[in-house]
């Protein structure tokens, strides 16, 4: 039950922005070239100086010569490029949020063909005293023999809570603070062409947990779950996966992405009981007319046996990304099973690439607290802009518009595609 927030974020491109850039072939838009090869340096260099993003801009009014930037991103030896940029994120849930984020997107080898690793940072403080620094990666190594993703954060805020199940209403809301820790860390193998085995551990701890502004007399389904001021999760995870994208940050059309997950946690390791639960994630990227690409995402989150401690059921938005269910609060619906479908048209409004949109849909559900079945779907509508962050990386500054039942609406922001 962690908060990211549907937010809105502001990339302001001023002064603060910094850039350090090297060789990066990114989406594979046109093909991976080598340092010793002029020819398809050339082709970089020329579709490079076509395209453009807010790094662009900022050049532009700044003075600052674009061609020795081209000229170092195509030739140096060692692909990496990183951006760093001051940002603002507004919610009726938390106010105002100044920040700063930054991403690096980089390829370990460009001897061998090699998918684009990012990292991911933010470190964010909102108007409400809430603050936020998650840290995000997905690293490959040559020729993506393995792939290293860790999810770290440190929360420090209190959050909207409803309780379980998707028969709750604006009226049951109050809120829940905490302290909380996340560190998740797993080692892909590949074992065949694009199949991966692998595993990992996970650990989320939550402590100085209080409820806050409760009617008087009144019994909350934390309460009746069972109420703790600490709560630890801390197991196994062991994973297949199908993955043959080239760019996570951004996929190209004819991808898919396909994840399966068994996660066992245990009071051996220092959980609070020993339960498991089961995750499918499955993601594929179809071209569709018009230069359009359609995005289709499954995602599920299923308890198998025992029971999770409160605040990580799961539910919209505790995806690793906090991107399921836009057009709801997050967290807005929780149980021990959760389901969600999404889909998601992309498409150009600038030639030159910095200006994009998308118009999207989903549906969701979760488990209720006494049946432990699905019963009620949560849809969701939407549209939005997308801003090129980083032209090499073809990282995407998002900000959509989403509309779901019983008035549930809002901004959601994000560095990087939601899938």
């Amino acid at each position: 039950m962690r908060k990211k927030g549907s937010n809105l974020i502001i990339f302001c491109v001023i002064d603060f922005l910094c850039c350090i850039s090297c060789r990066l072939s990114a989406q594979s838009v046109i093909p991976s070239y080598s340092h010793n090869n002029d020819s398809l340096n050339t082709i970089a260099f020329h579709y490079y100086n076509q395209q453009k993003d807010l790094i662009d801009i900022f050049n532009h009014l700044f003075h600052i010569n674009q061609n020795r930037k081209l000229d170092t991103a195509v030739n140096r030896d060692i692909p990496v490029y990183f951006t760093i940029a001051p940002i603002v994120e507004y919610t009726i849930a938390t106010g105002f949020s100044p920040g700063v984020a930054g991403n690096v997107a980089f390829k370990t080898s460009d001897k061998k063909k090699t998918n684009v690793s990012s990292i991911l940072a933010a470190i964010k403080y909102t108007e409400k005293q809430q603050f936020m620094l998650p840290v995000q990666s997905t690293i490959w190594t040559p020729g993506n023999k393995f792939n290293l993703i860790g999810d770290w954060r440190y929360y420090k805020y209190p959050q909207d809570a409803f309780g379980i199940g998707a028969y709750t209403t604006e009226a049951d809301k109050y809120i829940i603070s905490y302290n909380y820790v996340r560190f998740y860390e797993q080692i892909i193998r590949r074992i065949s062409n694009s199949i991966y085995l692998g595993y990992g551990y996970q650990l989320d701890y939550h402590w100085h947990i209080k409820e806050e502004q409760l009617t008087p007399g009144r019994i909350t389904d934390f309460q009746k779950y069972g109420f703790t001021e600490t709560s630890t999760s801390s197991g196994i995870n062991v994973n297949v996966s199908f993955d043959n994208r080239e760019n996570s940050i951004n996929p190209n059309p004819g991808s898919f992405y396909a994840n399966l997950q068994f996660i066992q946690n245990s009071t051996l390791l220092g959980a609070n009981s020993n339960y498991s639960s089961v995750i499918m994630d499955f993601r594929k990227y179809i071209s569709v007319p018009l230069n359009t690409l359609l995005a289709v995402w499954f995602y599920s989150v299923i308890t198998l046996k025992g029971s999770p401690p409160y605040l990580d059921l799961p539910g919209m938005g505790t995806d690793m990304y906090n991107n399921t269910g836009r057009g709801y609060e997050q967290s807005r619906f929780i149980g021990k099973k959760f389901i969600d479908l999404e889909a998601e048209l992309r498409f150009k409004i600038s030639r030159n690439g910095l200006v994009g949109g998308v118009i999207f849909a989903n549906a969701s559900s979760v488990s209720e607290m006494i049946s432990n079945r699905f019963e009620v779907i949560s849809p969701g509508v939407g549209v939005g802009l997308r801003i090129k962050f980083n032209k090499f990386s073809n990282t995407n500054a998002c900000i959509d518009f989403g509309k779901g039942r019983n008035r549930s609406g809002g901004f959601v922001g994000n560095l990087g595609e939601v899938f």
